[in-house]
């Protein structure tokens, strides 16, 4: 298995600048101005990493190419010294092009839902989504097996929340783009519940709705 690394190691490389660690992998999205320049990128990706064990997940669109990369095995699943190399080499790969990235379009969303007894709820949503459970987390998170939909993860309660809302949405977002977020949030209607910045901030719509922008910044 490749060197497991933390988060603010794959981001103090300096050859990882086009990638953002969010919350389900390193992310940078390339802006291609046409679906066939995006074509030739990804088949350029392919070439270069199709071949090994560690593939990258790739998403073709009319303007960008996103990709992402994450280490999943049985006991771990986050960032290691292969998927530093490989954002390298596809960032190479992209600049050969003339692409560039644009960090500002990196975003993951996660659904958190509060739950008494975690264990209870998990399987009906593991079942009603066709969802499996995060290896690394089995006990607090599942995930799309595809991971084209959002993950979601199950936090415990210590008492009922009769009038709270018990979902809300994990906005993962550039360490630099955290605090503009918040604030087009703020200006848009919303209030301020709980300020953990730099690493994450609790907003809510006018009528309580929940939602926590998140980044990096702080943790490992």
């Amino acid at each position: 298995m490749p060197e497991p690394i933390t988060i603010r190691a794959f981001h103090a490389d300096d050859r990882t600048h086009d990638w953002r660690v969010v919350g389900d992998g390193a992310t940078a999205v390339f802006r291609t101005g046409s679906f066939a320049a995006g074509a030739r990128l990804v088949a350029a990706i392919a070439a270069a990493a199709g071949a090994g064990p560690h593939r990258p997940d790739v998403d073709l669109r009319h303007d960008t190419v996103a990709v992402r990369l994450l280490t999943e095995t049985p006991g771990y699943m986050g960032m290691t010294t292969d998927d530093v190399e490989l954002a390298v080499r596809i960032s190479e790969l992209a600049r050969d092009q003339g692409l560039v990235a644009d960090p500002a379009l990196v975003q993951t969303v996660q659904v958190t839902i509060d739950a008494l007894v975690c264990a209870d709820v998990m399987p009906f949503w593991a079942a009603v989504l066709g969802y499996e459970r995060r290896a690394d987390s089995p006990d607090e998170d599942l995930v799309d097996p595809r991971w084209r939909g959002p993950s979601i993860w199950f936090q415990d309660m210590d008492a009922p929340r009769p009038q709270r809302n018990r979902f809300h949405l994990d906005i993962w977002v550039p360490p630099e783009l955290a605090e503009a977020r918040v604030a087009a949030a703020l200006a848009a209607g919303g209030r301020m519940i709980r300020d953990a910045g730099p690493t994450w901030w609790t907003l809510a719509d006018a009528e309580g709705n929940e939602a926590d922008v998140t980044c990096a910044t702080g943790r490992d």
